[in-house]
């Protein structure tokens, strides 16, 4: 009957309870004995609290998990003496999205939909966990969705380590649990586990198991492990093992293994050497302090003093975060002082080295890039520093190269934001290259005037589409000692230029393809050259003005092509019925292309001056005022093209019995193509000479290419008598064009 009576309690408390958001904590209160009539306890006196008559202040009910009682956190008091011992000894949080369901006969609750259990350090999640009142056992699983997607896997983590699993049982009073396909990391490794069991200290017995450095879901190469003892954040210790790659297990085996971890790391000083240098006297150097910072980065300070007054400090710090970047920075700074104070031979350096090294990993973004490799120093570091003296390649090399480049990709945009500086160092002369920064921009074809929702046939406009390309650079070619005293505007080159080609492909009478594009280009700049010539002097003379000067180019294209097919049987009475069918296909193709002259005085981009030499020759001297621009100048002339091209292709279809299909093609004239274009602004010779080619495939493997241009204009003679190419075609004289190659 006291049976009854508590299992009524609990279900009672239980179906109050799943009316109501389901989360709660489990204080650590043990179970008292149930008030039933043939109890030998006094029952309480004082009545069930509010809480429990009150459902809206549910959310806030405190339960408790007894050895073979689930109790509610009430007023009620009992005698000690009938207090069973608790099964656990200290308070559990629990919490399900969805629903919990508490079974009275067998003793079992289950919490389903992102359910948690939270127990001193234990952490459990799952979407399905089932927890047995009676014995302190926890289940959990996941579920799978409508897809048959395993969704919800169990995660369970305490202290600093975790675990993932397909199942997972775990007695919260021994700590002990029984895993299948458990994964976790340990050390520089992934350990995958088919049955795992775990004991009270967090010790792990594998069997079945893999460990590898690979984070693919399925790892390309693995060392299965037949058995293992794992202590975590220690060591593990395998029997059997194998090499496994690519599924395919190879014949390399070890009958015992040990892989130890270690997560420590400490920090201490360095002792330093010392010595004698001629110049700089007695010395310490090499000596600081290391600074252990974390596990992902590192600090090492050294010093070095010499009896002569020179000195030196230097820091290098080393960094990695897995999967996501590395790199090494090192800086030194010496002071080098040779020979004695006020005397004819004193002299006080200063030099400095930086190197620096970076690299991303593409697994933590692909859309981000970004590395670095420095490597600067001063003209004199490498003759003042110690190691080198002793390092012949170091204390003779000539030229150091510096780059720090990076890219930003926007796949919604279609957008790259790419950059990059240069350094480029001559120790033999202290001069410096520098590129700071060369930026650019780059934006893949859009289209602009297409409608979001297509709803019926698509419109002309939405056929042009649009891209975008920029540029922009800042150069300087110095002394290492005038860089950081030079002027942007008047002593570095620098530009900026963009690149719009805009085109649209047209259909034209079901069966003529039309393309019409447009290029522009420009460029823009912060100063200009005008020249003169100093008749006195004989020299040029380069007047520089300073502001911003924007020069432009364009051109346009129109051009139209099509597909012929046509197709012939051969007489059955020649070639029997062996030969099913010949097609011939031609493709003809015409463009006219259009771009103004750059060089007239219009645009402005040319100019000249009158020189006049010594000898008192007078000549027209030509030049751009944009002529030192980084990015040049437009210079073109004036073209009006006429393209003109056509191509045969010769196929013959033939009965096979090798072919599944029974038949197969045979290429007769792979390519037959010539090509011819005319320059409307051109005043003599408008014709282009006449190319052609030939390809045929003699077999799957070896094709036999011809090319070969012919001469349009014929020669004549001169009014000197000489042959020069004339104004006149051979074709005007009934002859083909003159053979070149």
């Amino acid at each position: 009957m006291r049976r009854a009576c508590l299992i009524s309690l609990i279900a009672l408390f239980l179906l109050s309870l799943a009316a109501t958001p389901r989360h709660g904590v489990l204080p650590l209160r043990h179970a008292p004995a149930t008030a039933c009539s043939d109890s030998l306890v006094t029952p309480p006196t004082d009545s069930l609290p509010d809480s429990l008559a009150a459902p809206p202040l549910w959310p806030d009910t405190v339960v408790s998990l007894g050895a073979g009682s689930l109790e509610v956190a009430d007023s009620l008091t009992t005698d000690s003496t009938a207090r069973k011992k608790p099964g656990i000894d200290s308070p559990i949080t629990y919490s399900s999205a969805d629903s919990l369901i508490y079974d009275a006969e067998t003793g079992y609750a289950h919490l389903f939909g992102d359910a948690k259990v939270l127990y001193q350090n234990m952490d459990l999640a799952a979407a399905r966990i089932t927890m047995h009142m009676d014995s302190s056992l926890v289940h959990a699983s996941g579920a799978r969705d409508t897809a048959e997607v395993l969704t919800g896997i169990p995660i369970f983590k305490q202290g600093k380590d975790q675990y993932e699993s397909d199942r997972i049982s775990l007695n919260f009073k021994t700590k002990r649990g029984f895993i299948h396909n458990v994964s976790t990391t340990e050390g520089n490794g992934f350990l995958v586990s088919g049955q795992s069991k775990r004991t009270e200290d967090g010790t792990m017995y594998l069997q079945s198991a893999k460990y590898t450095t690979c984070d693919a879901a399925h790892p390309h190469f693995y060392l299965s492990l037949t058995r293992a003892k794992v202590h975590p954040g220690k060591d593990i210790v395998f029997g059997p093992a194998y090499l496994v790659v690519e599924d395919v297990p190879l014949p390399i085996a070890i009958p015992y293994g040990f892989f130890p971890f270690n997560k420590s790391y400490s920090s201490g000083f360095i002792m330093p050497s010392y010595g004698d240098e001629t110049s700089r006297g007695f010395y310490l150097r090499d000596g600081g302090y290391y600074f252990a910072l974390s596990d992902h980065y590192d600090l090492k300070l050294l010093g070095e003093i010499y009896t002569k007054g020179s000195w030196g400090l230097s820091a290098e710090m080393n960094y990695n975060k897995r999967y996501h970047y590395r790199g090494n920075f090192y800086v030194s700074y010496l002071t080098t002082v040779e020979g004695d104070k006020n005397m004819p031979d004193y002299m006080k350096t200063k030099s400095l080295k930086v190197q620096w090294t970076h690299s991303k990993d593409t697994k933590a973004n692909p859309n981000v890039s970004f590395s670095a490799r420095v490597n600067f120093a001063s003209e004199n570091y490498e003759r003042k520093n110690l190691e080198s003296l002793y390092n012949p390649l170091s204390y003779s090399q000539s030229t150091r190269a510096s780059s720090v480049s990076f890219s930003r990709t926007f796949p919604s945009f279609g957008l790259t934001i790419s950059g990059s500086g240069n350094i480029t160092q001559n120790m033999r002369d202290s001069s410096l290259a520098v590129t700071l920064p060369d930026l650019s921009i780059q934006l893949n074809r859009i289209y602009p005037f297409r409608r979001k929702h297509f709803s019926g046939r698509e419109r002309w406009y939405e056929k042009i589409s649009v891209s975008y390309t920029g540029q922009i650079s800042n150069s300087i070619t110095t002394k290492e000692d005038r860089l950081l005293h030079s002027n942007l505007a008047k002593d570095w080159r620098n530009g900026m230029q963009h690149r719009i080609p805009i085109d649209a492909t047209f259909q034209v009478l079901k069966y003529i393809n039309l393309t019409a594009s447009f290029n522009f280009h420009d460029v823009m700049y912060l100063r200009r050259e005008k020249r003169s010539w100093d008749a006195v002097g004989q020299r040029e003379l380069c007047d520089t003005t300073y502001g911003f000067y924007n020069l432009y180019d364009w051109n346009t294209a129109l051009s139209a092509n099509t597909t012929l097919y046509g197709f012939y049987i051969p007489s059955r009475k020649i070639f029997g019925d062996k030969v099913q069918a010949i097609r011939h296909v031609f493709k003809p193709s015409v463009s006219v292309s259009y771009a103004p002259d750059f060089t007239t005085a219009h645009y402005g981009y040319m100019d000249s001056y009158v020189r006049t030499d010594a000898d008192g020759t007078v000549s027209t001297v030509q030049y751009s005022p944009y002529q030192g621009g980084i990015y040049g100048y437009p210079s073109g002339t004036k073209q009006a093209m006429l393209n003109f091209s056509i191509s045969n292709n010769l196929e013959m279809k033939v009965k096979s019995d090798r072919d599944s299909t029974g038949v197969r093609k045979v290429s007769i004239i792979d390519e037959l193509s010539a090509s011819m274009s005319y320059n409307m602004a051109a005043k003599v010779r408008p014709w282009s000479d006449l190319a052609m080619r030939l390809r045929l495939r003699l077999t799957k493997s070896y094709t036999f290419s011809l090319a070969a241009n012919f001469a349009t204009y014929a020669y004549e003679f001169d009014p000197n008598g000489n042959v020069v190419v004339g104004e006149r075609t051979e074709y005007s004289h009934g002859r083909f064009g003159r053979f070149q190659g």
